[in-house]
């Protein structure tokens, strides 16, 4: 994995925009974090294939039990991804790990849990989506005869080929994808998923093998005193949890990040 460190707003933004359209993101609140889901960190230093499919089958079990109680949109999830799409967005711990399409959406979910006192470096990675997608394309097409999609297929199938060919294998592959039916917060973030296709290794163990040499994954370390900046160039563009939230949470979210920037020095 490539690192960049940012001392700058403008090299940040120069950074960025020379990416393509085809790279998706993620920005993290400490540059020392690992790019990790929610249940690798539930699991811990006891993960494993066997206990990963405990924790999810039993989260998913509750989850669907339940659902019918809680819902308040009236659209049942309809696949396997759907129901962990929808469980991800909730909060409960899964195997996925939220990416978006937008480095700028990516700075706000930096900041989103930042504390200016911390002192902390931010983070945002960048993942060639194309290039890594190409490499699991063709692993899966070389172990699998009947898998006959190729990447121009996949947007339109994602629901049925996570269900059918990345969920019940154990692939030593990333997969990037997104449920067809979104959900009005994934949708506003731009979001998309990266899943380990094999259960017994780590998101970040399966980019760093052989298989992804040459796919771009780089790391943007991004001082700590650029926090103000950042913020007040996502308030320029309008990228704030009032629009990526839409609701009383993200207004709440809001005021508090904006409380935070002006209590840094550093408050522009």
């Amino acid at each position: 994995m490539k690192e960049i460190l940012i001392t700058d707003p403008a090299e940040m933004i120069r950074e960025f925009n020379s990416l393509p359209n085809h790279y998706i993101f993620r920005g993290q609140a400490n540059a020392d974090w690992h790019l990790t889901s929610s249940l690798e960190r539930v699991v811990g230093s006891a993960w494993c294939a066997s206990a990963a499919r405990k924790y999810e089958e039993l989260s998913l079990a509750r989850f669907q039990g339940r659902f019918h109680l809680y819902d308040r949109e009236n659209i049942e999830p309809d696949s396997k991804l759907a129901w962990l799409a929808i469980m991800q967005h909730y909060g409960v711990p899964t195997r996925i790990l939220d990416f978006t399409e937008s480095p700028f959406v990516a700075l706000y979910f930096a900041l989103e849990t930042y504390r200016a006192s911390s002192g902390k470096d931010l983070a945002v990675y960048a993942i060639d989506w194309t290039a890594a997608m190409k490499k699991s394309v063709e692993f899966i097409q070389g172990a699998d005869a009947t898998f006959k999609y190729t990447l121009a297929d996949i947007y339109d199938n994602q629901d049925h080929i996570f269900d059918n060919y990345i969920n019940p294998r154990a692939y030593d592959i990333i997969w990037i994808t997104e449920p067809r039916k979104h959900n009005q917060r994934l949708d506003k973030q731009a979001g998309s998923f990266v899943i380990s296709g094999n259960r017994d290794r780590k998101i970040e163990d399966i980019l760093a093998s052989p298989l992804y040499n040459g796919v771009d994954v780089t790391k943007f370390v991004l001082n700590h005193d650029l926090h103000a900046h950042i913020f007040a160039l996502l308030m320029k563009v309008n990228l704030t949890g009032k629009v990526l939230y839409g609701d009383l949470h993200g207004l709440a979210t809001s005021i508090r990040m904006e409380m935070d920037a002006r209590s840094s020095a550093a408050w522009v």
